[in-house]
């Protein structure tokens, strides 16, 4: 085989690896990252025995956590747990008839003096109707409840958390996908450091998964093609 052989196999491989790494994640729209590691710990003074240390006045890094406060999350890397319970429902039902009728008649009783006197006795009459009638009802129902638990990828000038994370369960020989992100006050975060999703801003939330199964529910690319400027 050719130089140009071998290049054009090793392109063809390429691009196959590309695919299937796309197959393997389907792509977020999530908040990204998916997660962030907690900044390094300062390194503290050696101690001098007593209660209060200099060293802690202002930290504000990861490895500081004061006696009186409790382990929910508020720095970067800390993990959260939302209580996934989304519930929506919809339904519109609209309707319209209107109706329109005419009638003309018109008569020739006599003719004296003008041509077109074999129109005499003669009778013309037409009629009209139009009739419309339109009904719509479309309805939606959603539910999705579940747990996920995310991480803390940014802490907010005015304090709030955006969170995003993901988890992946591998059934058989596809993989489901659950993705969450979004904006958590501190305050609504429960002591058992949970906080549910009806009560996270701008939340994003991914139920998606690969596979065979997947693959035959997806239309193929050059369908997508044609359906994508054919009119008809």
């Amino acid at each position: 085989m050719n130089r140009c052989g071998l290049r054009g196999v090793a392109a063809a491989g390429m691009v196959l690896m590309l695919l299937a790494a796309c197959a393997i994640t389907p792509p977020a729209s999530v908040h990204q990252p998916m997660s962030a590691r907690p900044a390094p710990a300062p390194r503290l003074a050696q101690s001098n025995g007593a209660i209060y240390q200099a060293q802690s006045a202002g930290q504000t890094g990861y490895g500081y956590r004061p006696l009186f406060e409790d382990r929910r999350a508020r720095a970067v890397g800390d993990i959260l747990t939302i209580n996934i319970n989304e519930t929506t429902a919809a339904s519109k039902k609209s309707g319209s008839t209107a109706a329109r009728s005419g009638s003309d008649n018109m008569s020739v009783t006599g003719l004296a003096g003008l041509p077109g006197k074999g129109l005499l006795g003669s009778t013309l009459a037409a009629s009209s109707a139009s009739t419309f009638e339109g009904k719509g009802d479309s309805a939606s129902n959603n539910a999705f409840t579940g747990i996920i638990t995310v991480t803390v990828i940014e802490v907010l000038a005015n304090g709030n958390l955006l969170v995003s994370g993901e988890k992946q369960i591998g059934i058989n020989q596809g993989s489901e996908f659950v993705r969450f992100s979004g904006v958590v006050n501190p305050a609504t975060v429960s002591p058992a450091n949970a906080v549910s999703s009806t009560q996270v801003a701008d939340a994003r939330l991914e139920y998606r998964g690969n596979g065979y199964i997947d693959e035959a529910q997806t239309m193929g690319w050059l369908a997508r093609f044609f359906l994508s400027f054919l009119a008809f």
